[in-house]
C-alpha cells in the first residue's frame, strides 16, 4: 500500500495535523514524512486567475472596444511568490508512491478552492481524494475528521459554488472597474486635480458603499422636529416616579392635528396650555391610579456566537473592527481554544451537543469559568441540550457556531489582552446557554388627572438566570423621560428593589400625590451612521440594520458576502479611500471619492447598489453548493447581467452631467480641495 498525503492550507494548521497523527515524520523542505505519510501545506492560495492579457495581449490596454471580456474558457496559474512551494505541492501530489490524498484545508467553500486549483494546476490524476471537514483544531477532533472522511467528489457542488464565486468577482470587477473608468474616470481625475483615477468596482464592495452613502445623505437631508412631551413626577413612600401623558381615548386632544405621535405636541405652548388645564382647581394636585398591571417576563439567554454577531459585539465592546476580530478569533482557532470561526450558524449539532460535557469539563479549569460550574451541574440543563432551541441540525450549513473548545488553555498565556477578552465573551455566551431564563417583575401603571392619563412602566429583576454569567445590562435611569423619539410604550425603568416593593403595594384607585408637571423637550432623531459591528450585521442581513437580536436570528436569509469575506471587503474599501473608520468608535463615513463612485454608479449600473440583488448572487451561489442548479445555469445569468449592463453604459453620453452630482457632494467636504487626495470626513 502506497503513502497518503495530508494537505492543509497553511504551515500552522499542517503541524496541527502532524502532531495528531503520532507518526515519526522527518521535516523536509515544504513538507514533513514518515514511511506511510506525507504532510505538507499550501500558504494561503497557490494558484491564480490569469489577467485578460494573458488570453490576448491586446486586452493589456484598457479600451472599450474589448468590452465585454468572457472568456469561454479560464486560465489559470501559479501565483509567482509561492511558485517553490507550489512545485513542492505538485510533486508530492503526483508521486507515483502516493495513492491517497486526504484534502485538510479550511472547511469551507474558500478552502475546497485553494484547493481544487492546486489539483487542477498540478494534474493530479488516479489517487483516492478523501475530504477531511473539521470544526476545530484539537487532536481529537482532527483524528475525527480523518476518520470519517468522506469522499472528495461529494464537495464538487461545493466546489463549483467556489469557482463561480471566483468567476463572478473576477468578470464584474475587470469589465465594470474597467467599463466605469474609461467612461468616468477623467471626470472624477479632473474634478479632484488628480492624474488618473481607477473606479473599482466589485459585486459586494460596491453594493456596501452605496448602503454607506445612502445612510450619509439620509442623516444630511434629515430636518429634525422638536415635540414636547408632558411629564408628571408622583411622590410614593418618599420615592418619586415620573410618568408620561399620551392621547388616548377620552383625552381632550385624542387624534388632535396637534400632536407629535401620541405622546408628544408640536409646539410647547400647546403642552404649556395642557398643563395649566391639569392644575385647574386643585391643591394639592394629586392623581388616581387607574390601572395597575402587574407580570413576569422571561428574558432567554441568546443565540451563540456566529462571526457576524461576534464581530458586531467585539465592535461594541472593545472598538475593535470586524477584521481585527477575526485575525484575533482566527488565531484562537488555530490555538485550539474555540471552534471554526467563520460560520454562519448560531447554533450547536446534534451530535456535538451529545458531546458537549467535554466542553465543560475542559473549561472547569479555566479560572474565569470555574464558578459558574458549579451551577451548571445543579441546573442540569446539559443533559437535554439537545432539545433546546441551542440545537437545530437545519441551520447548519458547513460549521455550528462559535464555542470554547475547553482545550489550549495555556496557550490563552501567549495571546494579546484584547484576544484574552475576546475569548472571556465566547465562553460567557457559551455558558449562558446552561443557565435559566432571566426573570424580570414588571408593574405597568396608569395614573389620571381629570381626563387625560400618564403611563408608567417598571421592572426589577427578580432571577438572575443567565444574567449572572453574562452580566446585567446597566440599569435605565430616568422614569420615563427619554427624550428620544419614540412613544415610550416600551420604556421599562430599573429600580431597586426598596423601591420597587412600595410600587407593588400600590393598587386601583389609590390617590397620589403629583410633585410637578413638567415639559420634556425632545427631538426626532436621523437614522443613525453604521459602525464596523453594525454594518457586518446590516450585510449579514441583505442590507437591513435589524437591532433586535431575536429578530435577526427569525428573519436571516442569505446576505452580502460570507462570514468568510465580510471583513476583508470592509478593509479593501477603506484601503482604496473609498470609505474612512474612526478607529476611536468605529464608525463609518464615506469620503469624497467614495461619494463620487457612488454616483458615478447611480447613473451608470445602479442595479449593483441593490443590496437584495447582490445577495440573490450569493443565494444562486448556495443554491449551487445544494445543487440545486447546475454551474452552466448560473454562468447564463451571470454573462447576460455582464453584457446587458456593459452594453447599456457604452450607450451613455453623462459624463459632464455627473458634475453637478460631485458639487453637492463636495459641499460637504470643505477640507478637500482639487489637488488634494480624498480623506474622508472625521466624526
Amino acid at each position: 500500500m502506497g503513502k497518503s498525503v495530508y494537505i492543509a492550507e497553511k504551515p500552522s494548521v499542517a503541524q496541527e495535523f502532524a502532531k495528531a497523527l503520532h507518526l515519526n515524520l522527518k521535516r523536509k523542505d515544504g513538507y514533513l514524512e514518515s514511511d506511510e505519510a506525507i504532510v505538507t501545506w499550501c500558504v494561503g492560495h497557490l494558484v491564480t486567475m490569469s489577467y485578460p492579457e494573458i488570453y490576448d495581449e491586446k486586452y493589456k490596454r484598457w479600451s472599450l472596444q474589448t468590452l465585454p471580456f468572457i472568456p469561454q474558457e479560464f486560465l489559470y496559474e501559479v501565483i509567482p511568490g509561492v511558485k517553490k512551494q507550489f512545485e513542492i505541492v505538485k510533486g508530492i501530489l503526483t508521486r507515483k508512491d502516493v495513492d491517497r490524498i486526504y484534502v485538510c484545508t479550511d472547511s469551507g467553500r474558500e478552502g475546497e478552492y485553494i484547493y481544487r486549483l492546486v489539483e487542477q494546476m498540478a494534474g493530479v490524476k488516479g489517487k483516492e481524494r478523501r475530504r477531511v471537514w473539521i470544526d476545530s483544531q484539537t487532536e481529537e477532533e482532527i483524528l475525527r475528521g480523518i476518520r470519517e472522511a468522506k469522499d472528495l467528489s461529494e464537495y464538487d457542488n461545493l466546489s463549483a459554488s467556489a469557482y463561480l464565486r471566483a468567476k463572478e468577482d473576477y468578470l464584474m470587477g475587470i469589465n465594470f472597474s474597467r467599463l466605469l473608468t474609461l467612461k468616468y474616470g477623467n471626470s472624477i481625475s479632473n474634478y479632484l486635480g488628480n492624474k488618473y483615477t481607477v473606479v473599482s468596482v466589485g459585486r459586494v464592495m460596491t453594493c456596501v458603499l452605496g448602503m454607506v452613502v445612502r445612510r450619509e445623505r439620509e442623516i444630511r437631508e434629515f430636518v429634525k422636529t422638536p415635540f414636547y412631551r408632558v411629564i408628571e413626577s408622583v411622590n410614593v413612600d418618599g420615592h418619586t416616579f415620573t410618568g408620561e401623558w399620551r392621547a388616548v381615548k377620552g383625552s381632550a386632544y385624542f387624534e388632535s392635528p396637534k400632536l407629535y405621535k401620541e405622546n408628544g405636541f408640536k409646539e410647547k405652548e400647546e403642552a404649556k396650555k395642557l398643563i395649566a388645564v391639569l392644575k385647574e382647581g386643585t391643591s394639592p394636585l394629586t392623581c388616581r391610579i387607574v390601572s395597575i398591571e402587574k407580570k413576569k417576563e422571561k428574558k432567554n439567554p441568546p443565540l451563540l456566537f456566529n462571526l457576524a454577531e461576534l464581530q458586531n459585539e467585539c465592535s461594541k465592546r472593545f472598538k475593535i473592527s470586524p477584521d481585527e476580530t477575526l485575525r484575533i478569533v482566527q488565531e484562537l482557532y488555530e490555538k485550539k481554544l474555540v471552534t471554526y470561526p467563520r460560520t454562519d450558524a448560531r447554533v450547536l449539532s446534534t451530535a456535538v451537543s451529545k458531546e458537549i460535557t467535554k466542553n465543560l469539563n475542559g473549561l472547569s479549569k479555566y479560572q474565569m469559568a470555574a464558578p459558574y460550574m458549579q451551577d451548571i451541574l445543579h441546573y442540569g440543563a446539559y443533559k437535554n441540550l439537545a432539545k433546546t432551541r441551542y440545537v437545530n441540525d437545519k441551520q447548519i450549513t458547513d460549521h455550528y457556531a462559535i464555542i470554547p473548545t475547553g482545550q489550549g488553555l495555556s496557550a490563552l498565556n501567549s495571546v494579546s489582552a484584547t484576544a484574552h477578552h475576546v475569548y472571556d465573551v465566547i465562553v460567557r455566551r457559551f455558558l449562558s446557554i446552561f443557565y435559566p431564563p432571566a426573570v424580570y417583575q414588571k408593574v405597568a401603571l396608569v395614573t389620571q388627572i381629570g381626563k387625560e392619563q400618564f403611563f408608567s412602566n417598571f421592572r426589577v429583576l427578580a432571577e438572575e438566570g443567565y444574567l449572572k454569567v453574562a452580566g446585567v445590562p446597566a440599569p435605565k435611569k430616568n422614569a420615563n423621560g427619554n427624550d428620544a423619539e419614540g412613544d415610550g410604550s416600551d420604556n421599562n425603568v430599573d429600580l431597586d428593589a426598596a423601591f420597587f416593593a412600595s410600587i407593588q403595594k400600590l393598587k386601583k384607585g389609590d390617590i397620589l400625590d403629583v410633585k410637578s408637571l413638567d415639559i420634556k423637550e425632545g427631538e426626532t432623531s436621523p437614522p443613525k451612521r453604521y459602525n464596523s459591528g453594525s454594518m457586518i450585521l446590516a450585510m449579514e442581513n441583505a442590507g437591513q440594520l435589524i437591532e433586535d437580536e431575536e429578530l435577526r436570528a427569525q428573519i436571516k436569509g442569505s446576505g452580502i458576502g460570507t462570514s468568510a469575506t465580510r471583513a476583508e471587503i470592509l478593509k479593501k474599501l477603506f484601503n482604496i479611500k473609498y470609505l474612512a473608520l474612526n478607529k476611536k468608535t468605529q464608525v463609518i463615513t464615506p469620503t469624497l471619492l467614495g461619494e463620487m463612485i457612488y454616483d458615478v454608479v447611480l447613473n451608470s449600473i445602479r442595479s449593483l447598489l441593490n443590496p437584495e440583488l447582490t445577495a440573490s448572487w450569493e443565494k444562486g451561489l448556495n443554491y449551487v453548493a445544494e445543487g440545486e442548479i447546475t454551474s452552466d445555469e448560473y454562468m447564463t445569468k451571470l454573462d447576460h447581467f455582464i453584457v446587458s449592463r456593459t452594453n447599456g453604459v457604452l450607450g451613455l453620453n453623462n459624463q459632464y452631467q455627473l458634475r453637478s452630482c460631485y458639487d453637492r457632494a463636495a459641499a460637504f467636504y470643505k477640507k478637500e480641495t482639487k489637488g488634494r487626495a480624498s480623506k474622508g470626513k472625521k466624526e
